[in-house]
């Protein structure tokens, strides 16, 4: 059984990068405070630690 992150986006994809928008998208995130769950890989980490500073990690 696998870990689990949850991952909230806390500032908005307005103004950003289009890579730092379709990292956002590939999470699964669409709108402002919306919480998703996904397992812990190397891929999710990699994606997370990209657009750090607009998510929250629990």
């Amino acid at each position: 059984m696998s870990a689990k992150l949850q991952i909230t986006l806390h500032k908005s994809t307005i103004g950003k990068p289009k890579k730092h928008r379709a990292i956002v998208a590939g999470l699964g995130l669409t709108k402002l405070n919306q919480t998703v769950e996904l397992a812990d890989t190397p891929e999710v980490r990699g994606m997370i630690a990209k657009i750090s500073h607009m998510v929250l990690i629990k």
